[in-house]
Formats: structure tokens, C-alpha cells, sequence
């Protein structure tokens, strides 16, 4: 089979990540112009792709306007460069900074003094829970960014993440829904998590929450993140309940899920499959500590390249849904892709005729300047004539430098996008 693997792995993510373009996917979601205005808010990696998606298509002359909140340098370039009727500001990801705290209060300030005759529009994608950000009452931009860093380093999963920071948000949890009431509100949604829960998307600024100040309280405690008084007497006291399904406020809201994780992983298999092999997806709901998720999937590649079992050679098997990583090491490169892939290449052995890539989906794995890495059945050997301990880096949660050491990491820059981790073992 004439397939050149790295070429062929990295063909297959570009396809992942195109299938979830705004650009493509927002146009059959979107509704009528109210009888009154229409109002765009928003937060996340892919807000300002899906604003210039919304600005494109809304008719000319209807009224729009708005303001949505993205990472910095993840304005798409023909936007930036000529602005439309909706404004998109920059802030930073994964800790929050005062660029989205204020971001956040001119949201809230947007959201006021709606009527029901007008329309909300909500822009929401992952990484929205960071730049997004308005603290609870009593507690500070700095606090926020303190408990941020520490569930980001604790092992937790985006769920568990998710629910401290809407009941320590003034604006997640459903809370932005509730403020633009009694207006209605369709939020249009690109999932970035397992199971593409919308009320964990961002930490649901428009979705009605399920969970409660005593969940975030027992994450805190189950994790041992030391959080200020005012935030364990809001919790404990329930002062920071988020609103709930049957809140009143939110019964004019909307869901529209515009892409997911396994729709790029089913775009993926379709091009492959139509390059002449065989791919299974393994599911979009994958968690776990990165490393351990890899060794699964080294003995997943090895039994088919050993034996044919459960799958007959050529084939490559995807699979998405998002990892963690518990940083024990301060002074380690990476995110979860490349902690992925190392733990995946140790695992494997130089098994011949396996190659992976791992990479996130927005272009930026962890806060490194690259998607994610490619290995291959040489990667161990080449890595030991430069002198590097496979299983010293990833100990050291420094699995970035020992790709970039290869010249194997995969860097696309921002992608406007964000349906989370790719992972894709070619078994030949």
C-alpha cells in the first residue's frame, strides 16, 4: 500500500479540524430574524470564527450586533482585518485575565434591558470557561486565577473542573440566560467534551445546571484545592446555587449543537476509507490520566499488527474525547496530546508498522505553540541518539520538548475550532 504514514495521519487531523469550521456548519442552524433585535454574545476558542460565520450569513439588513470573547491570536485573519457588526475582543486561556473579566461584566451589561420580542444569539466553544470570567460575589479576579491553575494541575476532569467554576461564576451556570430573560436565546453550540454535554461546554453560561454547590464543594475537597473563605461560605451556605431546569428564566432558551468530536472523527474514518484503509473509531468520550490512555492504545495497535485482533491490518483507529494530565513536575513542556503520544511510544515499543499522532483540535496542546506530535516505530531509537529518556521527559510531564528535540510535532497554529483531542494509530 503506497500510504506514507506521517504525511497520510496528519491528512486525517486536517480533516478533523475542517469539519468543524464555523464557515461550514452554522449556516443550517440558524434561525429568523426576530421582530426585535438581535443581540450576539459569546465566549471560546471558536468564537471568532463562529462571529464572522453569524456576521456572514445574518441578512445584510437585519439588525445585528454584539460581542464575543476568544483567545488571543484566534480572530481568523480576514476578520481581523475588516470587522463586522459584531465585535470580538481577545483574552487569555487557560487562566483567565482582566481582558475577559472585562469581557464578562460588558456582556452582562449587554444582556440587560431585553424584551421578548428580541433575540439572543449565544456563540458558545470550549475554552469559554476561561475567558469568560466574572468571580462571584466576595471573590477576586486573583482567586479565580488561583483555583484555575490548581484544578488544571490536579487531575481533574473537565466536568469536575466545570462545576466549581460555574458556582464561583457570576455569569456561568446558566446565569447569562437568566440576565438576558425575557428575551429568547438560541445558543449554538461546537462541543470540545465527552459526551458533548452542553452544560459543561464552557460551563454553560446559557444552559440550566444539574449540579450543586455541594458537588463543586466535595470536587474541592477530593482534590485538595485550597479555595478563600468567601468561596466555601457561598458554597456551603448555597448563595451560589446556579440556576436550575425548572428556573423560569430559562424557558425560552434554545440548544443548537453545530459540531462535535465525533462528527471530525467520522469525517476522519471517511477519508481514510476512502484512501484505501480501514478505520474504527474508538469513541469521542475517551477521559483519563494522557499517559495511561496511551498505553491502552499501544496494546490496542500492538494486538492488531501482532495477531489481526479486534482488527485486520492495514487500519488506523481514532478516537477523541479529552484526557488530563496531573502536572507533577513544574519545570515540564506539553499538553495533553504529547503527554499522550509519549506514554503511546513507550508503550509500543518500536512496534513495526505503528505510527500515532495525537493532537488538540484548536491548534494548541496545553499552552505550547503546537497542536499536538507524530510517532513512529523509530521514534525510541531516534530519540536515543540525542540522548533522550523517553521515560525521564514524560515523568517530567515534558513530553513537548522531547518531540520538538525530534522535529516531531505537529504545529498548526490556531484552527478557529475546538472539538478537543484527535488521536489516530495507523497500524500498516
Amino acid at each position: 500500500m503506497d500510504i506514507e504514514p506521517r504525511t497520510f495521519l496528519r491528512s486525517l487531523f486536517d480533516t478533523a479540524v475542517a469539519a468543524a469550521q464555523p464557515s461550514l456548519v452554522t449556516a443550517a442552524h440558524l434561525p429568523a430574524p426576530p421582530k426585535g433585535r438581535t443581540l450576539v454574545l459569546g465566549a471560546g476558542k471558536a468564537g471568532g470564527a463562529m462571529a464572522a460565520a453569524v456576521d456572514a450569513l445574518w441578512p445584510k439588513d437585519a439588525p445585528l450586533s454584539g460581542l464575543v470573547v476568544t483567545r488571543y491570536d484566534h480572530v481568523p485573519p480576514a476578520y481581523r482585518a475588516s470587522p463586522g457588526r459584531i465585535e470580538v475582543v481577545e483574552a487569555a486561556h487557560p487562566v483567565p485575565d482582566e481582558a475577559g473579566a472585562q469581557a464578562a461584566r460588558r456582556i452582562v451589561e449587554l444582556a440587560r434591558g431585553l424584551t421578548a420580542d428580541d433575540l439572543v444569539l449565544c456563540l458558545i466553544s470550549g475554552g469559554g470557561s476561561s475567558l469568560l470570567s466574572m468571580p462571584a460575589e466576595g471573590l477576586t479576579l486573583d482567586d479565580k486565577q488561583r483555583i484555575n491553575r490548581a484544578l488544571l494541575h490536579s487531575g481533574a476532569n473537565i466536568t469536575e473542573m466545570n462545576c466549581v467554576r460555574k458556582h464561583l461564576s457570576a455569569i456561568k451556570g446558566g446565569r447569562l440566560a437568566a440576565l438576558c430573560a425575557p428575551a429568547r436565546v438560541i445558543t449554538l453550540l461546537i462541543s470540545d467534551v465527552p459526551g458533548d454535554d452542553p452544560s459543561v461546554i464552557a460551563s454553560g453560561p446559557t444552559v440550566a445546571d444539574a449540579s450543586s454547590c455541594a458537588d463543586a464543594l466535595a470536587i474541592l475537597q477530593r482534590y485538595a484545592i485550597e479555595v478563600p473563605g468567601a468561596a466555601l461560605e457561598g458554597l456551603r451556605s448555597g448563595a451560589f446555587e446556579t440556576p436550575k431546569p425548572v428556573d423560569p428564566r430559562l424557558q425560552r432558551n434554545e440548544l443548537r449543537m453545530i459540531a462535535t468530536p465525533q462528527q471530525s472523527l467520522e469525517a476522519a474514518a471517511a477519508a481514510a476509507r476512502a484512501a484505501g484503509v480501514e478505520a474504527h473509531i474508538l469513541s469521542d468520550e475517551i477521559e483519563g490520566e494522557s499517559r495511561e490512555v496511551g498505553k491502552v492504545h499501544a496494546a490496542l495497535a500492538r494486538a492488531v499488527a501482532r495477531r489481526g485482533q479486534p482488527f485486520a491490518r492495514p487500519c488506523v483507529i481514532l478516537s477523541g474525547g479529552e484526557t488530563t494530565v496531573t502536572v507533577k513536575s513544574k519545570g515540564g513542556r506539553g499538553g495533553r496530546a504529547t503527554e499522550f503520544l509519549l506514554g503511546c511510544a513507550i508503550a509500543l515499543q518500536a512496534e513495526p508498522g505503528v505510527w500515532a499522532l495525537a493532537g488538540d483540535t484548536d491548534g494548541i496542546d496545553g499552552v505550547e505553540s503546537n497542536a499536538g506530535a507524530i510517532a513512529g516505530p523509530d521514534t525510541l531509537a531516534r530519540a536515543t541518539a540525542l540522548g533522550l529518556k523517553a521515560q525521564e521527559r514524560l515523568d517530567a510531564n515534558d513530553a513537548c520538548s522531547f518531540f520538538e528535540a525530534l522535529g516531531d510535532l505537529v504545529t498548526t497554529g490556531p484552527t478557529f475550532t475546538n472539538v478537543n483531542d484527535f488521536r489516530a494509530l495507523l497500524v500498516l
